[in-house]
């Protein structure tokens, strides 16, 4: 069996890899059968010294390989008939700007498998990046502050080694006593969560954060029962939010009015309501001044998230009372975070914690006959045709 790492082509840069240089001595060491190749990268966080230096193949050319791993989408052109790829495709949403894409994996009889879809049995998703996100995207919510407010100046987290220098960048703070409020307690939130502890913010229950007044920085991480409620006022178990979020309104603004900082990292179904809305934002006791939108679902579940933001300019300002963009030192402006591709500020962190979640939830699978049925349920296309799990973007497909 030969697996590619393949280069990274779409642009802006991405400078993440699969599998970082030990991680792949440690799979050729678990299975000796198998066979990795490195495609030839000069943006890559890992040099190709780097690998060849551990004995592992670097090349120009990976055509020969049976699975091409990648990050982000391959760009048409550089597709190779008759293979089977691993990388994040954005088509399973049906996101129009990578029909394209689906159409010619396709033609070119692939077998494509996307990250997002690597789920357990009871569909719950096994790997991502969301950890990395969830990290930087709440040093850069406390570097919207210090800017905005000209308190302190953090460096970008992009410039920076890792996620232990973020963290010692924050430790030299003095930050006054703010309320922050995370949404989601998946890997995203708890990501965020692994930045606040770090720098010993304490975490307080919903109902001391909605009512005490604090001296210090303090935090509170809430899920979908605790940020929305049924509109016939009943309590239900968490999952009748999921099987009935129609029912359902947003109950956040009790928490729009003591928080300072909110930062994104919930998971949110196409018919679940608005989390944050335009009237939350216009109300006169809307205390927030910062969102650090990690989810980044534009004109979605966050009102103030009007557009994606970059690594290059990751800030801008929302003034509620006109509903539009303004310049982040707008005296009426919140300011939104809401860069869309979080973990690339952290290339080298999040490769090493993706491969290591990779080898230990999917590699298994390639050498056991796929017994729990994992890459089964993965594969989006087959012999040409879309798979019966994922039949559902056939009108898609076909530009409908």
């Amino acid at each position: 069996m030969k697996f590619g790492i393949l280069k990274e082509r779409k642009n802006p840069p991405d400078r993440r890899v699969i599998f970082a240089p030990n991680e792949v001595v440690r799979l050729k060491q678990l299975y000796q059968s198998v066979n990795v190749q490195v495609e030839s990268s000069d943006i890559r966080v890992f040099t190709d010294e780097q690998y060849e230096n551990l004995g592992i193949e670097v090349t120009n050319d990976i055509s020969d390989c049976d699975f091409l791993f990648g990050v982000k989408e391959v760009p048409i052109e550089n597709l190779i008939s008759n293979k089977a790829y691993f990388f994040f495709s954005h088509t399973v949403k049906k996101q129009p700007y990578n029909r394209k894409l689906l159409q010619a994996v396709l033609e070119k009889n692939i077998d494509l498998y996307d990250y997002e879809t690597i789920v357990n049995s009871n569909d719950h998703r096994l790997i991502g990046f969301g950890k990395y996100a969830g990290i930087v995207g709440a040093y850069n919510s406390i570097r919207a502050f210090g800017i905005k407010f000209e308190l302190f100046k953090l460096p970008k987290a992009e410039t920076l080694s890792g996620k232990e220098a973020l963290i010692t960048n924050l430790k030299r703070l003095v930050l006054p006593p703010l309320k922050f409020v995370i949404t989601g307690t998946g890997k995203v939130g708890n990501g965020a969560k692994e930045i606040l502890d770090a720098i010993k913010v304490k975490e307080v229950t919903v109902e001391n954060y909605l009512t005490k007044n604090y001296t210090q920085p303090v935090y509170t991480q809430i899920d979908v029962l605790q940020y929305n409620k049924r509109k016939d006022g009943q309590v239900l178990h968490f999952s009748d939010f999921y099987d009935n979020p129609q029912q359902y309104v947003s109950d956040f603004k009790r928490f729009t009015k003591v928080s300072d900082i909110y930062i994104t990292g919930h998971f949110h179904a196409n018919e679940a309501p608005v989390i944050l809305t335009r009237e939350m934002l216009h109300s006169k006791d809307c205390k927030i001044k910062v969102v650090g939108d990690i989810s980044c679902d534009v004109n979605g579940p966050i009102a103030c998230t009007v557009r994606s933001s970059t690594i290059a300019e990751p800030f801008y300002g929302y003034l509620p009372s006109e509903d539009k963009e303004v310049d982040v030192f707008h005296p009426a402006a919140i300011v939104v975070m809401a860069v869309d591709n979080l973990p690339c500020e952290l290339p080298k962190d999040a490769s090493e914690g993706f491969g290591e979640m990779f080898m230990e939830h999917v590699i298994p699978a390639f050498f056991n006959k796929d017994k729990d049925g994992l890459l089964l349920r993965a594969k989006i296309t087959e012999n040409g045709k879309l798979t019966p799990r994922f039949s559902y973007l056939q009108d898609y497909v076909n530009g409908k």
